[in-house]
């Protein structure tokens, strides 16, 4: 029996400029030097870790990050959720049983 193997495709990115500066935004909030302060900020906004765009609009990433994201096509936004959601799920169980609360699904 032959396994093929599955690789993702590549989606290329429409505006580059705009594209880079959110993820970026997004990186420095899930760096180890800004993830607390990002998690505090979310608790502190009431939101939940998963309600990026919420996120957006209270300013959470910057206070930029919002308008940038929103000039981007479909697909590059897409691509950002993408980095976002699996930006929260290399978050340490330490801090995620911390930040119990943003990370809860009730």
């Amino acid at each position: 029996m032959l396994t093929a193997l599955r690789e993702q495709g590549v989606i290329p990115v429409a505006d580059p400029e705009n594209y880079e500066a959110v993820r970026s935004a997004i990186a420095a909030a899930f760096s180890a030097t800004g993830i607390q302060g990002f998690l505090r900020s979310m608790q502190s906004a009431g939101l939940r870790i998963r309600d990026f765009e919420l996120a957006l609009a209270k300013g959470v990433l910057g206070a930029s990050v919002e308008a940038e994201y929103y000039r981007l096509s479909g697909g590059d936004q897409g691509q950002i959720r993408e980095f976002y959601l699996a930006s929260l799920e290399q978050v340490s169980a330490e801090l995620r049983a911390r930040f119990f609360k943003l990370y809860a699904y009730y």
